[in-house]
């Protein structure tokens, strides 16, 4: 994923992009990034490695280095940004979140046919961010650009761009599968993916950009330079997993979708009279927790925390480079409280089942420290496709995902014609899906939330919600 912050204002902008952007690290691990504008200095950036360490740690001497009355900031789980830009249409800084499943055809016709060249990476790949903004150089304005590459693209991008005149340009992308808002105060305006970013910097809301949609900021003035497009797919997963808490998109707050989530599969589990006996029902920390704690007030039995996340000192447990060291780490973080674990029949709601390896590493853990059973409940579906228009759950093979793992294993390739079957906990292939991961991961029980119920719980028309990575619909 990603996140982007970007203000224009009368006042110095740097200390409101450095905290804005720190408050989206928890959307990218990989590289942080601040471009700024001074009339004296024009156009800087700062480009930082955030693997190891915090955006807040690596930029705290930004203060000291950058100055400006504008300035853009990003978290990329990917490529550096926001790169700096000389074109036809201006200088500018850029940066961008989504997803390009076409880049490589993209880059060939640019090549093939404008005689124009890439700065290539290791391997000969392409920085996205650069690619976008040579689509975008090829039309007579950003608003043409912008337009003409979100056209081609075949994925998602919102764009952030930073003028060598201080105004500020923001796109959401075609779809408006992922969230832009503008803040406001009285020395301008802020661009933000995540609300509480501006609202905790005393910026209040203006307006949530609409799909597609593209404005320009100074700092008296928001002009639209497109109107919103009507067709909306805003991502679901944003509220089932990597929205943060505090987090409103289209007016919803994440935090009590996840209640009412819960409550929905609190409520199933009693309807069809399924684990009655449970002791304590908790969280796979951290963004299990708000499911759980739905589940519990609806179930009527008690939350509690079974065992803690250690993370002081290991705060990511993706840090070292090797997938054993990081499998490793994420069990030492597990610190049981072994009077809510012996003996207990223990109930835990998790975010998502994606590929379970950790998953399965947790529910060991537990009976090791004398769990009587475990029973398991995913807060949204089977996740049945890679998700080819956000960063997130992208697998390289569909294989790599436990639902699709286990379709093989019972019926073979033949068994991914009836996916739907599969998703559907009602059905007999749904219910062998279930019991068959449950063996293998030990569970007592396993449910996953139902489409209708998760779309129930966000509380939009599903028209406008992406479930792709649920029901490959797009």
């Amino acid at each position: 994923m990603g996140g982007f912050f970007g203000v224009v204002s009368k006042n110095d902008a740097i200390s409101d992009v450095f905290f804005g952007t720190d408050y989206h690290s928890h959307l990218g691990t990989r590289r942080g990034g601040i471009a700024a504008y001074d009339k004296e200095i024009g156009l800087q950036r700062e480009i930082h490695n955030i693997q190891n360490s915090p955006f807040r740690t690596k930029f705290e001497d930004v203060f000291d280095e950058m100055q400006g009355n504008s300035a853009i900031g990003c978290i990329s789980d990917y490529d550096p940004q926001p790169l700096l830009i000389r074109s036809k249409i201006g200088t500018y800084a850029i940066c961008v979140i989504g997803l390009i499943n076409n880049s490589e055809s993209l880059i060939a016709e640019y090549i093939t046919s404008k005689g124009g060249h890439f700065n290539a990476m290791t391997g000969g790949r392409v920085n996205s961010t650069e690619l976008v903004a040579a689509l975008i150089n090829q039309k007579d304005s950003f608003a043409e650009g912008i337009s003409f590459a979100q056209s081609v693209i075949d994925g998602t991008a919102s764009i952030l761009i930073l003028r060598d005149n201080g105004n500020l340009i923001a796109a959401r992308d075609r779809m408006g599968r992922i969230p832009v808002l503008i803040g406001k105060n009285d020395e301008g305006y802020c661009v933000s993916f995540e609300n509480f970013a501006y609202l905790k910097l005393g910026y209040d809301y203006e307006k949530e950009l609409g799909p597609g949609e593209i404005v320009e900021l100074t700092t008296d003035s928001l002009t639209v330079l497109k109107e919103a497009g009507k067709e909306m797919k805003i991502c679901a997963f944003l509220w089932s997993y990597y929205g943060y808490p505090t987090s409103c998109y289209e007016g919803i707050n994440v935090e009590l979708m996840r209640y009412r989530n819960g409550q929905i599969m609190a409520e199933a589990d009693k309807n069809n009279g399924i684990a009655t006996d449970i002791d304590y029902v908790g969280g796979v920390p951290d963004s299990g927790t708000p499911h759980a704690i739905g589940y519990a007030n609806a179930s009527g039995k008690q939350f509690a925390r079974a065992f803690i996340k250690y993370t002081p000192t290991w705060a990511r447990s993706f840090t070292p480079t090797k997938q054993k060291e990081r499998n490793k780490i994420a069990k030492m973080k597990q610190i049981p409280v072994h009077d809510l674990i012996k003996d207990k029949n223990l109930l835990f709601v998790d975010d998502s089942i994606v590929r379970g390896t950790q998953l399965k590493e947790t529910v060991d853990f537990l009976y090791s420290n004398g769990a009587k059973a475990v029973h398991m409940r995913s807060a949204c579906p089977p996740i049945m496709y890679g998700c080819k228009y956000l960063n997130f759950s992208r697998a390289t093979d569909h294989m790599e995902l436990i639902a699709r793992k286990v379709i093989m294993e019972l019926e073979g390739p033949e068994g991914f014609d009836h996916i739907e079957e599969y998703s559907d906990g009602s059905t007999q292939r749904g219910k062998k899906l279930r019991e068959t991961i449950s063996k293998n991961f030990n569970f007592a029980s396993l449910e996953f939330q139902s489409l209708d119920g998760i779309v129930k719980a966000i509380g939009i028309d599903k028209d406008k919600l992406c479930t792709y990575c649920w029901d490959g619909r797009e």
